[in-house]
């Protein structure tokens, strides 16, 4: 009996070491790797013979002018004001142009007054909407980092922010990035004949994210639930859009070869074309379309539905989703025997707690501690090839206030 108890307490002692060598050795991932394109990123404005490209101030008197953009920097762009030259009061940029020719466009452009006007007054291209359609996994490469195996959708909370913004980074929060394209329209979409028929409007979006939120919440067995990522990525800060709202003439084509990045403190972390996308905005239309008619989004501990009615209405914009090189990894290895541990060791268990639970707030408290994620002090930029920019800082906060 003294031999087996030996042998027994040496078989553990053999577990708990090889257990501490896997806790030990388990690789700490601090992003996911991207691809990047050999040729560095151009920003230009696209030609008159491609798109129109439109931005928004707001003047003195308080009325919102329409302008179109000629030539642009990371300081300044030089503007034509088409409001001024159609008489126009209204503040929608759609009716603005509606009241153009493109003869008309194409004197202003080579001819009209002009004005300079700094990139940090030009109004958000999203417009005014709080409520959004989400695209999750909607690119080849990120729908394998989070092991997904379908496009979804879910309802986004917020206004759309102006290209030069601030997000808080808080000290509860696992603060992520993504870069995004997002489209709206000049009048409600209730089905593919509107969107065909509708003017598109393109604009360079970027969606942040509190992962802390987003992996307590979510179903991992039916991300199509959404469960999660309505309060992971909905937020006041969360939604900074481009100054440029563009309006190609072949949406499907300009889309393919929009490239797109992210950068952090000067570092490429994500890079893509709008052609690698899964399901293009013509088919996430359709898919959101066919997704209105129950609440079933969880978010603040209510259910909402996709659109607060029964279509994509003016103002809501339809994101493409993003690319691969987000922040976000799942559980290490370490992570998970450490949970483990903490689980049996704390006596969770007799009580009847759950070790997921466990698994997961020691995944949060070692990802807080080590500062992978975005830290004040950060700047995140996001750049397209034909749509301008967002510089984001993150500013200092402290915790989360409680809803």
């Amino acid at each position: 009996m003294h031999t087996l108890l030996k042998v027994a307490g040496w078989l553990a002692g053999v577990g708990m070491l090889l257990l501490a060598g896997a806790w030990i050795t388990s690789p700490d991932p601090r992003v996911n790797p991207a691809s990047f394109e050999d040729e560095p990123l151009s920003m230009q404005l696209a030609p008159l013979a491609e798109a129109i490209t439109l931005a928004q101030v707001e003047r003195e008197s308080g009325a919102v002018a329409t302008l179109l953009v000629l030539e642009f920097d990371d300081e300044v762009a030089r503007v034509v004001d088409l409001s001024r030259e159609t008489g126009s009061p209204s503040d929608d940029p759609f009716a603005v142009l509606a009241r153009l020719s493109d003869q008309r466009i194409a004197s202003l452009a080579a001819g009209g007054p002009s004005e300079a006007v700094p990139i940090a007054r030009l109004r958000s291209a999203g417009g005014t909407g709080t409520r959004h359609i989400a695209t999750g996994t909607n690119f080849p490469e990120h729908a394998e980092e989070a092991a997904s195996e379908a496009v979804f959708s879910f309802p986004k909370f917020g206004p759309p922010l102006p290209a030069r913004t601030g997000v808080e980074g808080r000290d509860d929060v696992l603060l992520d990035y993504e870069v995004e394209l997002c489209m709206r329209f000049d009048r409600p979409i209730e089905s593919v004949d509107d969107f065909d028929a509708a003017v598109k409007g393109l604009f360079l979006c970027g969606d942040f994210t509190d992962r802390a939120t987003l992996v307590r919440l979510i179903d991992p067995d039916n991300l199509d639930s959404g469960s999660g990522f309505s309060d992971g990525k909905s937020r006041t800060d969360f939604y900074p859009t481009g100054a440029f709202l563009v309006i190609p003439r072949d949406w499907r084509a300009f889309v393919r070869g929009e490239r797109m990045m992210t950068f952090v403190n000067g570092e490429a972390r994500q890079d893509a074309r709008g052609g690698e996308m899964t399901l293009d905005f013509r088919a996430l239309a359709a898919k959101a379309l066919g997704d209105m008619d129950r609440p079933r989004f969880l978010y603040r501990g209510d259910y909402y539905r996709l659109s607060p009615e029964p279509r994509i209405v003016p103002g809501m914009t339809l994101m493409s989703g993003t690319a691969e090189g987000v922040i976000f990894t799942p559980p290490s290895r370490g992570d998970i025997i450490e949970g483990g541990a903490r689980y049996l060791f704390s006596g969770a268990w007799a009580s009847g707690g759950n070790p997921v639970d466990t698994i997961i707030e020691t995944f949060i408290g070692n990802e807080l501690a080590s500062h992978h994620f975005l830290q004040p002090g950060d700047v995140v930029a996001f750049r397209s090839s034909r749509l301008g920019n967002i510089l984001v800082e993150v500013t200092a906060g402290g915790a989360a206030p409680s809803r």
